[in-house]
């Protein structure tokens, strides 16, 4: 529809579900304690308005805490979506005890979720320092060659039940629990046993220095 201004057109459903101009001065005018309870107490319908409204004012304050502790901006965007995301379904579930307190809320919100964020980063890095960098890591070793003569002595040289694990789980290629049906012993006893006789077969075919 045109209205009689030349060169404006309006839609009517834009017009029929636009936010009124005052809404947004009435939203404004709440602080942040006031608009969180606006949000846990809406209907079944969510309160979009009031909902966009406090991840607005909280986005900035989110992403600060991000750059100053995480040091990089993308994961300081993650964080401001993952926090508020969290705190607007806390908030329409009511599990936000204290709305008033909302600022308080999504504090502590961001501290718990950079200590996990640097949780994973801390296990990546200990994974790296412990076992090289990826190439390294994938980097195929040299064949290993055994003395068969020497390995069946070492196998005869285990117990009854040893050498019945080591011969189930890796000449059968069963796991533990198949092993452990077949023998009559639990799955986590099967595991015991296995890494005894793997040990002393290591020592008895002179491999533990190695690290196969």
């Amino acid at each position: 529809m045109c209205n009689e201004t030349t060169g404006r057109y309006t839609s009517p459903e834009k017009d029929r579900y636009a936010r009124p101009v005052h809404e947004d001065v009435r939203l404004a005018a709440l602080d942040d304690g006031a608009l969180a309870r606006r949000i846990a107490e809406a209907d079944a319908v969510p309160d979009s308005a009031a909902e966009a409204e406090l991840y607005r004012r909280l986005g900035p304050r989110v992403r600060l805490y991000g750059l100053r502790h995480l040091r990089d901006r993308h994961a300081a965007a993650d964080l401001v979506q993952h926090v508020l995301l969290m705190t607007l379904e806390r908030l329409r579930a009511g599990e936000v005890h204290e709305p008033e307190r909302i600022a308080s809320f999504v504090l502590g919100a961001c501290r718990m979720t950079v200590l996990e964020m640097r949780r994973g980063t801390w296990r990546r890095e200990t994974l790296l320092d412990t076992w090289g960098s990826a190439a390294e890591a994938f980097e195929a070793p040299g064949p290993l060659v055994l003395d068969p003569e020497r390995l069946a002595g070492c196998l005869d040289a285990l117990s009854e039940r040893e050498r019945s694990v080591v011969v189930l789980s890796f000449f059968d290629d069963k796991p533990a629990d198949e092993v452990g049906a077949e023998l009559a012993i639990s799955g986590g006893n099967v595991r015991v046993i296995r890494h005894r006789a793997l040990a002393r077969l290591r020592k008895c075919m002179g491999m533990e220095g190695d690290g196969r």
